[in-house]
């Protein structure tokens, strides 16, 4: 089957690399820098397939372009499919697959390292020594263990995070429409939301892109929120509505952010900007706060993350073109 996989970086050319050739070479990987939409889909024209990743935008046009060039496949390379019109996709016939588990410890584990090094101004105090400044002022944290944490999306990744947390020794509250017993054993409990945003010193946000979590971080919730808080993401950037953080990291409310997702990321992350002025004034302005701390979408890169991703990926193309049906489908919208 032949593949056009957009948004492609060089590490997505080894990883996918070695797993089609892991499989016997079943696909022809059509790399392509470009990311996907109405208009790139024309790069699409001979493939059967196309592999897509998050910041590429699989909405209506594209979709009907993509079907009219006979493609038959969205094979995402990513776990979240907020990005693609499910609706028009089934309308059209066109397949969806995605990855719906790489490695959740890779995420979980990004999270810890965004909260550790908030907490304990590491990146503050990198550039400090490297400059000849040892002073300590500015540079105080607090123990971790005895601390609440808040989970908002107890899947996986959430879990794997809770047994991280549990580790430290906070006391861990969750959030979740689906409920695992694992929680109880580890001493957490689930809790409403309106509690949990009460009670948390520490808030990390798991949960997927849906109408019903779009921007449930918002001017209200904050408002809930201890003094001080420490809110961290690495889930989706619409999760949290940024003009609200910005108020809140202003008023004090928010006391430390960590993100690795951000709303408007489809115009910065992935790409080396450094030689360019940063035109988004909102992003721009997140960054002169020195209580934040920004990475551009890394959780998911690890070793064992690509590979599974890699993998995962290969193997739905495989069924597809074996089965006409994917291993990992995405459902439809309602």
């Amino acid at each position: 089957m032949k593949v056009a996989v957009f948004s492609s970086k060089a590490y997505d050319r080894t990883f996918l690399g070695a797993a089609n050739a892991m499989a016997g070479a079943k696909h022809e990987l059509v790399f392509l820098d470009a990311r996907l939409d109405c208009e790139s889909a024309a790069l699409a024209a001979d493939a059967e397939a196309v592999c897509p990743f998050v910041n590429d935008r699989i909405d209506r046009a594209a979709l009907i372009r993509l079907a009219g060039q006979s493609v038959r496949l969205v094979a995402l390379r990513s776990a979240g499919f907020n990005n693609v019109d499910l609706a028009t996709a089934q309308e059209l016939g066109i397949a969806v697959a995605h990855v719906p588990a790489y490695s959740p410890h890779a995420v979980a584990e990004h999270s810890m390292a965004l909260i550790l090094a908030l907490n304990r101004k590491i990146h503050r105090a990198y550039a400090r020594v490297r400059e000849g400044n040892f002073a300590l002022e500015g540079l105080l944290g607090f123990d971790i263990r005895g601390r609440t944490f808040g989970i908002i999306g107890a899947g996986r990744i959430g879990m794997a995070l809770a047994r991280i947390v549990q580790g430290f020794g906070c006391t861990i509250l969750a959030v979740d429409p689906v409920p695992v017993p694992e929680l109880a054993s580890l001493g957490g409990r689930y809790v409403a939301l309106s509690d949990l945003l009460a009670m948390a010193d520490i808030i990390s946000l798991h949960c997927p892109l849906t109408p019903e979590t779009k921007h449930i971080i918002d001017h209200d919730a904050i408002a809930r929120m201890k003094p001080g808080v420490m809110l961290i993401n690495t889930s989706r950037g619409a999760v949290v509505d940024t003009k609200a953080i910005i108020d809140g990291l202003k008023s004090g409310r928010i006391g430390q952010l960590g993100l690795d997702v951000y709303e408007e990321e489809g115009n910065l992350f992935f790409e080396d900007l450094s030689d360019q002025l940063i035109q988004d004034d909102v992003f721009a302005r997140l960054l002169t706060f020195p209580n934040v701390l920004i990475t551009g979408h890394q959780g998911f890169f690890t070793v064992e993350a690509l590979s599974a991703i890699a993998e995962v990926t290969i193997a739905n193309l495989t069924a597809f073109e074996t089965h006409g049906r994917v291993i990992h489908a995405v459902p439809p919208q309602g």
